[in-house]
């Protein structure tokens, strides 16, 4: 058994971000393990770029309402305690609805080559994200 220190909290990067996120590292897979989670803060209308994962990812909604979007216009609606499985290799966004707060855990596994397992693309457009808010 293995007690893990306290991770901080840190604001996420502008370059695959649009407003105000702030990321709390949960786990970050040591030994055979290569689980990563997150706990994962959005402020009102902020939300992910563009983005997929090469083993796909998992998010669990902890509190607020959230959106997600994937490149063929699907959207949905998020709410606390409702989990949304993306695919490896799906192409999706997601943040908080333009008037509340949404925090996330966000699941994912390490690359097996140790490279990072998030590839980010161009942001969201604004008027994208504001049509999906008003599905």
């Amino acid at each position: 058994m293995e007690l893990l220190p306290v991770r901080p909290t840190v604001k996420t990067p502008a370059t695959a971000f649009t407003g105000d996120v702030y990321m709390t590292p949960v786990y970050n897979g040591t030994g055979p393990s290569r689980m990563i989670v997150a706990l994962v803060r959005f402020t009102p209308g902020a939300h992910t770029h563009w983005h997929s994962h090469a083993v796909g990812q998992t998010l669990h909604v902890t509190e607020g309402v959230g959106l997600v979007g994937t490149r063929d216009g699907t959207v949905l609606r998020i709410h606390a305690g409702e989990t949304v499985v993306c695919p490896p290799g799906e192409e999706h966004w997601h943040g908080a609805a333009a008037d509340t707060f949404m925090s996330h855990l966000a699941m994912l596994e390490a690359h097996p080559d140790g490279t990072d397992p998030t590839t980010w693309l161009e942001p969201v457009g604004e008027e994208a994200y504001q049509k999906a808010d008003h599905q």
